[in-house]
C-alpha cells in the first residue's frame, strides 16, 4: 500500500469516526423521536466527501462538486479508491453502525456514501444500503393508521410536523415501492383542506408538500430520464439521455410532477416558480399531453369563465402557470376598467399568483408621477385606472389582495423590482388621505433588500403632504421601510419646531438602529444632525439632540 493511499484511507477513517462519535454524543435522540410517531430513527444518511486533507462527513449532500484536480499535485487513482480503499470504509461503516440500528439514533434505512477527489475526476459510489425490516414495518403501520385516523376519517387540522415526515415517507420509495399517484394526491389535499382555517398553518403544510414532491421529482423520478448538472451559483440544468425509453407505465408519476408544478407556481414565493415552469417543460418533453395543454391554458385549477371574459368594453384572459393576465380595452372607459379590476381581484382571492403581469392592449398610455418605476403594461393598467375616481375603492380592494411579502410583479426586476399591489398604492396614497392606512400596510410588507421603488414614493409622497399630524406616522412607516438611498427633502420643513415635533413623536420607543435609519434619508450621516443639534436653540435644540440620543442606541 502506498503512502498517499495510506495517509487517504488514514484520514477518511478519522472523519467516519468522528460521524459516529459525535452523534452518539448527543442526549436528545429519544425525545426527538417521542415528538411523533412518523420517525423511527433520527440519521438515515451519512455522505463523505474527500479532499485531501480537507475530508468532511456529513448527514446532507447539497450536491456541488468542485473539481480540485489542480489543487492537490499528488492523486488517488479511481481504482485505488474503488478496489482498495472503498471496502475498508465499507468495513467500518458496517462496525461501526451494527450495534445501533435498532436504536434511537439510525432510521430504518441508512445509506452510505462517498464523492472522492481523484486523478481521473469526483468518483461517485453509493458504498452501503442498510434496511432494518423490524423498524420498516412499524412505521408503515404508523403511517397507514395515522392516515386512517388523522386524514381519512378526521376533521381537526394536524401537526406540521407529522406532516413534513408523512408527505416524505408517501414518496419513499423502501416504503411505497409502487407509487399510487391518484392516492398520494387525495392524501396532500386532504392535508391542506383540514388546515385551511389558519392560512399562515396552511402555507406551511403547503411548504412541506411542495418540498417532499421537489426531493422526490429531482432526486427519482427525473435521474431516470435526465442527466443533471448542479451547481451553488445556477439553476439545475437537465439534459435528455440519449437512451431513455418513454413507456405508459414509466410515465405514471407525470401526474405527480404537474401536481408539483401547480402547486409551486400557485403558492410558492416568485424567485421560486421558475422550477415550477421548469418541471412543466420538462413534462411536456417527456411527452405529457397535459403539459402541453396547461402551458397553453393554465393549471386547470380555475373555472373556465373565472379566467376568460369577454364583451363589448373589453377581453380578459387568465393563464396562472404563466401568471399573466391579457387585457385589451375595447372602450376606454370606466365601466371596462372596473370589470377589469374585478376580474383580477377575484382571481387573486381565489389562489391566482399575485406576482402576476399584465399584459395590456389599450389606447391611453399613463404613468404614475414617481420616478424609477418600470414602465410596464402593468404600471400603465392601473395608471389608466386611476384616472377614474369611481374605482379607488376597487383598486384599494386590489393592492389589499395583492400585497404578499417576498411576492414580485413577474414584469419588474433589479431597481425596479416592486410588490404586487405597489402602483394601485402609490397611486392611490398621493390621491387622497383616506388611502394613508393602505399605505401603511404596503410598507409593513416591503422587502427593501430585494426592492427599492419605495424610496422613490416616499420622496414624492413627502412633497406632495410635506409632515402634519396625518401624514407624519405615514411618512415614518415610509422611512422605516426605505433603504439607505433614499433621499426624502424635509429638512427645510424640519425647521419649523412644531413639525420637527411631529416626527419625533413618530421614532419613539424605536430601536436606535431603526431610528438611524429613518434619519438617514433626511439629514445623511448623523455627524450632520449633531452639527445642526449644536448651533440651534431652545425646543429645537432639545429635539435634535433627543433624535441623536435615540439614533445613538444602535451602537450600545
Amino acid at each position: 500500500m502506498s503512502t498517499l493511499q495510506e495517509l487517504a484511507t488514514a484520514e477518511m477513517m478519522a472523519a467516519i469516526n468522528a460521524w459516529f462519535d459525535e452523534r452518539l454524543q448527543r442526549t436528545d435522540l429519544q425525545s426527538s423521536l417521542d415528538r411523533t410517531g412518523m420517525q423511527v430513527g433520527i440519521f438515515n444518511d451519512f455522505l463523505l466527501d474527500y479532499k485531501p486533507g480537507r475530508t468532511t462527513a456529513d448527514d446532507f449532500d447539497f450536491g456541488y462538486d468542485d473539481d480540485e484536480r489542480s489543487r492537490t499535485p499528488a492523486r488517488l487513482d479511481d481504482a485505488q479508491v474503488r478496489d482498495l480503499i472503498a471496502p475498508q470504509l465499507t468495513a467500518l461503516v458496517q462496525a461501526r453502525l451494527a450495534p445501533l440500528v435498532d436504536t434511537p439514533m439510525i432510521d430504518y434505512r441508512f445509506t452510505f456514501r462517498g464523492k472522492f477527489q481523484t486523478a481521473q475526476r469526483k468518483l461517485h459510489l453509493t458504498l452501503l444500503e442498510y434496511v432494518n425490516d423490524n423498524k420498516r414495518q412499524l412505521l408503515l403501520e404508523r403511517i397507514h393508521a395515522y392516515v386512517d385516523r388523522k386524514l381519512t376519517h378526521g376533521t381537526d387540522p394536524t401537526e406540521k410536523l407529522e406532516t413534513f415526515f408523512l408527505t416524505r415517507h408517501l414518496l419513499d420509495k423502501q416504503l411505497f415501492p409502487q407509487l399510487d399517484v391518484a392516492w398520494t394526491i387525495a392524501q396532500f389535499e386532504r392535508i391542506q383542506a383540514l388546515n385551511k382555517a389558519s392560512p399562515d398553518t396552511l402555507a406551511e403544510h403547503r411548504h412541506d408538500i411542495i418540498r417532499a414532491i421537489t426531493g422526490w421529482a429531482e432526486n427519482e423520478f427525473l435521474p431516470q430520464y435526465y442527466d443533471r448538472a448542479q451547481s451553488a451559483y445556477r439553476a439545475t440544468e437537465y439534459a435528455l439521455k440519449a437512451t431513455v425509453a418513454l413507456d405508459a407505465q414509466a410515465m405514471r408519476p407525470i401526474d405527480l410532477l404537474l401536481y408539483g408544478a401547480v402547486m409551486i407556481l400557485r403558492h410558492e414565493p416568485s424567485y421560486a416558480k421558475s422550477k415550477g415552469l421548469k418541471f412543466l417543460e420538462i413534462a411536456r418533453e417527456l411527452g405529457s399531453e397535459r403539459a402541453v395543454r396547461m402551458l397553453k391554458e393554465g393549471s386547470g385549477a380555475f373555472a373556465p369563465d373565472a379566467i376568460h371574459l369577454k364583451n363589448a368594453q373589453l377581453e380578459c384572459r387568465a393563464n396562472d402557470v404563466f401568471a399573466t393576465i391579457s387585457i385589451t380595452i375595447a372602450r376606454e372607459e370606466e365601466g371596462a376598467y372596473a370589470q377589469a379590476l374585478a376580474f383580477i381581484t377575484r382571481l387573486l382571492n381565489n389562489g391566482f399568483p399575485k406576482s402576476c403581469q399584465i399584459k395590456l392592449k389599450s389606447k391611453v398610455k399613463a404613468y404614475l408621477p414617481i420616478k424609477g418605476l418600470a414602465k410596464s403594461d402593468t404600471h400603465r393598467f392601473f395608471a389608466n385606472a386611476l384616472a377614474y375616481a369611481a374605482l379607488q375603492p376597487q383598486l384599494e380592494a386590489y393592492a389589499r389582495a395583492a400585497i404578499e411579502q417576498f411576492e414580485f410583479y413577474a414584469d419588474t426586476e433589479g431597481e425596479k423590482n416592486c410588490m404586487p399591489g405597489s402602483y394601485a398604492t402609490f397611486g392611490l396614497g398621493l390621491l387622497d388621505a383616506r388611502y394613508f392606512p393602505l399605505v401603511q400596510h404596503y410598507m409593513a410588507n416591503v422587502d427593501e433588500e430585494h426592492q427599492s421603488v419605495q424610496d422613490q414614493f416616499t420622496a414624492a409622497f413627502a412633497e406632495q403632504y410635506g409632515v402634519t399630524r396625518d401624514s407624519a406616522p405615514v411618512l415614518a412607516a415610509c422611512l422605516r421601510a426605505c433603504t439607505d438611498n433614499a433621499k426624502v427633502k424635509i429638512q427645510a420643513e424640519l425647521e419649523e419646531v412644531e413639525k420637527l415635533e411631529l416626527f419625533c413623536q413618530q421614532l419613539q420607543g424605536l430601536e436606535g438602529y431603526l431610528v438611524e435609519h429613518m434619519l438617514y434619508p433626511i439629514w445623511g450621516k448623523l455627524e450632520k444632525l449633531a452639527t445642526l443639534a449644536r448651533k440651534a436653540q431652545g425646543r429645537r435644540k432639545e429635539l435634535l439632540l433627543a433624535l441623536l440620543e435615540a439614533a445613538s442606541k444602535a451602537d450600545a
